[in-house]
């Protein structure tokens, strides 16, 4: 009797619980007037995607693709801090220690999300305040629009962990304007602020505070079509004055990037970098050193061949990448030397880019067969 009556216990305090914590979920799905919207809710995590967070978030998505009475999609963060500063690593880490098909599941997941955002038909609007990294860039740079706020900041720093820009790097990277793409993807530079707009990541730029009013202002548009949500986001980007003077801080190096980055082999850049000697040169040329010579030469290659690719040719390329690297050694110690002992000291295998054959960077590019990735 006692056991059942405790068991009942349990289950009333579970109840109670679901009910509160609806709110301790990892991503809100919500529905407010013609608006779907997800947030993204791991704030102690600064709202990293896992994979419970992309199973919810796909099938919503597609849902809300096909309701009528959905006008737009609005995806954000809570916390102050993050949108969304990348994918669980550490969960995939773990995985791919053991063997575990989470390495496989995580990014077919997260990847077909990628696609879904990209392909959306409604208006999908990412607010993307605070830190916006690696998984984070994959879940608003496909949208239809990304509103940057002074306190985003904005990194694809996957070749320090020895992995390469995934989530459609490939495709949105090389299309920036210059090489910019190409600078962002292989020093894993961050762009702050209103330099998110002006690389042409983002495409409106408002004030942090005023993001509440204008998700109001979105909500309450009356059957709103991409022109009304285009007309609502410029009207707050006119009015937003914060750095408005501010020039973009990669202008002066412009000429620069664009003639460094252009070579078609790591080793060529190293060479240009050298050659060039500016402190600007010199810089890079440091970063670069610290980075997976392996991920620079994925790196280098995955942009140069996605910039004639499909978003979905990209992710099926990304995905046989990711594989790879699950397979080798340079992620596991890029993220024991970033995120786990935290000593900025990884022993990359093999340590020059001059190991990095050219035979394993093609295998890491071919074919998977049946298990490539289906979108």
């Amino acid at each position: 009797r006692l056991r059942a009556l405790n068991r009942l216990q349990v289950i009333f305090q579970h109840l109670k619980m679901s009910k509160q914590t609806d709110s301790a979920a990892e991503v809100l799905l919500e529905k407010k007037g013609g608006a779907g919207i997800i947030t993204l809710n791991r704030p102690k995590a600064l709202n990293a995607l896992n994979l419970p967070m992309i199973q919810k978030i796909y099938p919503q998505i597609k849902t809300w693709e096909q309701d009528p009475e959905t006008f737009l999609i609005i995806i954000k963060g809570t916390g102050g801090k993050a949108f969304c500063a990348g994918g669980d690593i550490r969960a995939i880490t773990e995985a791919g220690k053991v063997g575990d098909k989470l390495i496989q599941d995580f990014f077919i997941g997260e990847y077909r999300l990628n696609n879904a955002i990209g392909t959306c038909k409604k208006p999908y609007v990412a607010l993307i305040d605070g830190i916006t990294m690696g998984g984070g860039v994959g879940v608003s740079v496909h949208g239809h629009f990304r509103v940057a706020t002074e306190k985003t900041v904005f990194a694809m720093p996957e070749t320090a962990i020895g992995l390469f820009p995934d989530v459609g790097g490939g495709y949105f990277l090389p299309r920036l304007s210059g090489k910019i793409g190409y600078y962002l993807a292989l020093t894993g530079c961050r762009l702050k602020g209103r330099d998110v707009l002006k690389a042409g990541i983002a495409t409106h730029f408002v004030e942090s505070e005023k993001l509440p009013a204008l998700e109001k202002d979105l909500i309450a548009l009356k059957s709103p079509s991409k022109e009304k949500i285009a007309d609502l986001l410029n009207s707050y980007h006119m009015k937003c004055t914060i750095d408005q003077e501010k020039e973009f801080s990669l202008d002066e190096h412009m000429e620069k990037i664009n003639s460094l980055f252009s070579a078609n082999s790591m080793e060529e850049i190293v060479k240009k970098l050298k050659q060039d000697g500016s402190p600007f040169a010199m810089k890079q040329l440091e970063t670069i050193n610290k980075m997976s010579p392996t991920s620079l030469k994925l790196t280098l290659r995955q942009l140069r061949e996605g910039a004639s690719m499909s978003l979905q040719e990209v992710l099926r390329m990304e995905y046989r990448l990711s594989q790879a690297c699950m397979k080798g050694h340079d992620f596991y110690e890029g993220v024991r030397a970033v995120l786990i002992d935290k000593d900025q000291s990884p022993k990359w295998k093999p340590a020059a880019l001059e190991e990095v054959s050219d035979e394993f960077v093609d295998n890491c590019f071919k074919p998977l067969g049946n298990d490539d990735l289906k979108l």
